[in-house]
């Protein structure tokens, strides 16, 4: 794999909290958002991706319209969902959204799609849960097919046919990249390569080495259905601040109360400073300035062998301001130092 390295942020629109200690009203957050993208844009950043929740925590649930304000506002980052729930929705309009956002953006428009780490679409839209993987797998199948025919012939048990039918408005010559969210399944894996679409590894906490496995079986799974090889991403969580000490120092509380909240809805372990420090030392939090956490998207580039990384700027209440600062250090710094460090690795 030959195709150049690129460097995106991502977040959820998490809700941040005003100066007498109340969330800030989602109107609000949504407008930051895209202040936020826009600075992205201006600092070199290659791709801002907008995850769609459905709770209290994270504003966006309709990420499409914000990014087309975003294409509005911008002229070179390109834009896409980190993820589109699939799952939940109708994979027609989900094309649709994407074709129209693509139109609007001169085709910087990208789908990541994935099942979501919440569940809370389900019931909102009328799915069951027990057809969780049922629900992605047809609705899946049948958006490959719309990105890549004109004309789309389909059956399926989660909605109704279609039979060679044109879906408005089409995508332009150069179609539409589309990213498929996996978590750590090795049947999500193959799945991607069956579909012929392009993998994005999840690594939300531990050493991102351990992902290599998928990324072999990937390969394997390419050669196997002779298949093309197409670009591999991971998205992370992280944090970047003039020193690491301010890094740690500013997102800490952040991430306690995100991990915590979410941490007592799963049942897990309370989330204590020192193993958030070590998910720092050791895992997949990229958090320090920018030139520890160039050093750290640079190994994880090297071990996993991937062409592309996008960082999730946003865990948790981050300040506005602070967000921006990280924004504007992570284009202006990490990615230089990044695509450096790497150059001088090959030159060697």
């Amino acid at each position: 794999m030959t195709a150049a390295l690129t460097l995106g942020l991502d977040t959820f629109g998490d809700v941040t909290r005003l100066p007498n200690g109340k969330p800030t009203p989602m109107d609000q957050v949504l407008r930051d958002v895209v202040e936020q993208a826009v600075v992205a844009d201006q600092a070199g950043v290659d791709f801002i991706g907008l995850g769609e929740h459905h709770r209290d925590d994270f504003a966006i649930s309709a990420p499409e319209i914000v990014l087309a304000t975003i294409a509005g506002r911008t002229s070179r980052i390109h834009l896409g969902t980190a993820v589109t729930v699939l799952s939940s929705d109708d994979p027609v309009r989900v094309f649709q959204r994407f074709s129209t956002l693509n139109a609007l953006s001169n085709g910087r428009a990208e789908a990541i799609l994935g099942r979501g780490s919440f569940t809370e679409s389900y019931p909102l839209f009328g799915y069951d849960l027990h057809d969780y993987d049922q629900l992605f797998e047809e609705k899946l199948d049948l958006f490959a097919k719309l990105v890549r025919q004109e004309k789309v012939t389909w059956s399926g048990k989660t909605r109704t046919g279609l039979k060679n039918q044109r879906v408005y408005p089409p995508l332009g010559p150069q179609g539409l990249t589309t990213w498929v969210g996996v978590g750590g399944s090795p049947e999500s894996v193959v799945r991607v390569v069956r579909q012929d679409l392009q993998l994005m590894l999840a690594i939300i906490g531990g050493d991102p080495r351990r992902f290599v496995p998928y990324v072999d079986l990937y390969h394997r799974a390419v050669d196997q259905m002779d298949a093309k090889p197409r670009p591999i991403g991971v998205h992370s969580p992280g944090f970047v601040a003039a020193t690491d000490e301010e890094a740690r120092e500013v997102l800490w509380p952040c991430y306690q109360e995100m991990f915590g909240r979410i941490g007592r809805e799963r049942g897990w372990p309370p989330q204590t400073k020192d193993r958030y420090i070590a998910e720092i030392t050791h895992g997949s939090l990229y958090v320090g300035s920018p030139e520890t956490v160039a050093k750290k998207i640079a190994a994880t580039v090297k071990a996993l062998k991937i062409q592309r990384f996008d960082m999730k700027y946003t865990t948790g209440p981050v300040p506005h301001g602070a967000a921006m600062e990280c924004i504007g250090l992570y284009g202006e710094k990490v990615m230089p130092m990044v695509h450096d460090m790497l150059a001088t690795d090959r030159a060697a």
